[in-house]
């Protein structure tokens, strides 16, 4: 519809390519690497979204390490640059993510009792807003 102001859900052909990116390395377990390919479209716009998922991966980076306290603290910080999101964004269901990081911090030590298995971060065109500044204008 030329003229309505009712934006259409994103589809992967128009999602930012470093987001995509960084959804394929996450999605084979490339933790650091999904870190790298976000991190200068994160540096370039300042995107706290983008920030928490950095955080995210560092965070199974740490679990890859058995390093619980790397886990936690890095959780608690993409929580913290996430919140404001929820409970979705970019096609991601923040509000799961935001439980994750509650699970894992009420754990302390027993981190790898609550830890799961990463998060399937396949985009999801239902939890879009449609007004994400990173699909640009």
């Amino acid at each position: 519809m030329n003229g309505s102001s009712d934006k259409q859900p994103a589809t992967p052909a128009h999602l930012p390519p470093a987001y995509v990116a960084f959804l394929e390395c996450f999605a084979r377990g490339e933790f650091w690497q999904a870190h790298e390919v976000l991190e200068q479209a994160w540096r370039e716009s300042r995107s706290g979204f983008y920030k928490g998922l950095i955080l995210l991966a560092s965070a199974y980076v740490h679990a890859g390490r058995r390093n619980v306290h790397g886990v936690s603290a890095q959780l608690a910080k993409a929580a913290r640059e996430l919140a404001p999101y929820a409970p979705a964004y970019l096609g991601q269901d923040v509000a799961a993510l935001l439980a994750l990081a509650r699970r894992v911090s009420a754990a302390a030590g027993d981190v790898w009792v609550v830890l799961p298995a990463p998060p399937d971060l396949t985009p999801d065109p239902a939890r879009f807003r449609g007004d994400e500044p990173e699909l640009g204008a």
